[in-house]
């Protein structure tokens, strides 16, 4: 699905969070610290950027009240109202049970039909879901980082989700590893979803899977709107470290 609205020229998010609390729903800082977006910050500079994001289930939303709760929707909404004037094209594809072999084509779809100057890749899920090897995903992935690299296009590897249930019945390291090796050896920034969500279930700011039945889709979405926020955040920073 696709989403496109008007931001004004500057960094990606500077202005203060609309509601009165913490922002990015109090993430310790040092979790959003950014390596440096090049690309981003020159499209920003002229008023125009492309965004392509790409994962499985959680990327489209999964166990949100609506579609414009999932966390891409969101972080379209929250760049809509907080920086109007800047000209942005946002495109997501993923679905449950896509690998990084998967994802790899869907980024390529999109390079083919026009340039791209941000990827959101969030991978890993399903390979640590399913047992797969994380050295074949590392494989993949690495391969994709350096042909967009080499194509001046900036990548945030997002890394996995932070779920007890995940952490009890799945290798989530050698994954979690893997994106984070990867990322730094290929210039990517890495967002550390896991340690993010880990950092706001342990402050009691928001925990889905120990919602009650009937407040859990409500969580959910709480859940995906902190994802915007804390992603905001880091696209600022990393955006802002590329004009130092």
């Amino acid at each position: 699905m696709r989403w496109a609205a008007a931001l004004l020229a500057g960094s990606l998010i500077a202005a203060a969070p609309a509601r009165a609390e913490p922002a990015a729903c109090g993430t310790p800082p040092d979790l959003l610290e950014a390596t440096a977006l090049p690309a981003v910050a020159a499209a920003v500079a002229h008023g125009r950027i492309s965004i392509f994001a790409t994962g499985s289930a959680s990327i489209l939303g999964a166990g949100v009240s609506n579609e414009g709760a999932a966390w891409p929707a969101r972080l379209e909404a929250l760049l809509r109202a907080r920086r109007p004037g800047l000209e942005i094209r946002l495109e997501v594809r993923g679905g449950r049970g896509l690998s990084a072999r998967d994802q790899w084509r869907l980024i390529e779809e999109a390079l083919r039909r026009g340039p791209l100057d941000l990827v959101i890749w969030q991978a890993g899920a399903t390979e640590a879901v399913r047992g797969m090897a994380a050295e074949e995903m590392g494989a993949i992935l690495g391969e994709g980082l350096a042909r967009l690299h080499a194509r001046g296009v900036d990548v945030v590897v997002m890394g996995l989700q932070y779920s007890r249930f995940l952490r009890a019945n799945a290798e989530v390291e050698p994954v979690r590893e893997t994106l984070r090796l990867q990322a730094a050896a290929h210039g990517a920034a890495f967002f550390r979803r896991y340690d993010i969500m880990q950092a706001w279930i342990e402050a009691g700011s928001v925990d889905p899977e120990r919602a009650p039945r009937d407040r859990r889709t409500e969580s959910v979405d709480r859940m995906n709107d902190c994802l915007a926020q804390a992603l905001a955040a880091f696209l600022r920073n990393g955006s802002r470290a590329a004009r130092r």
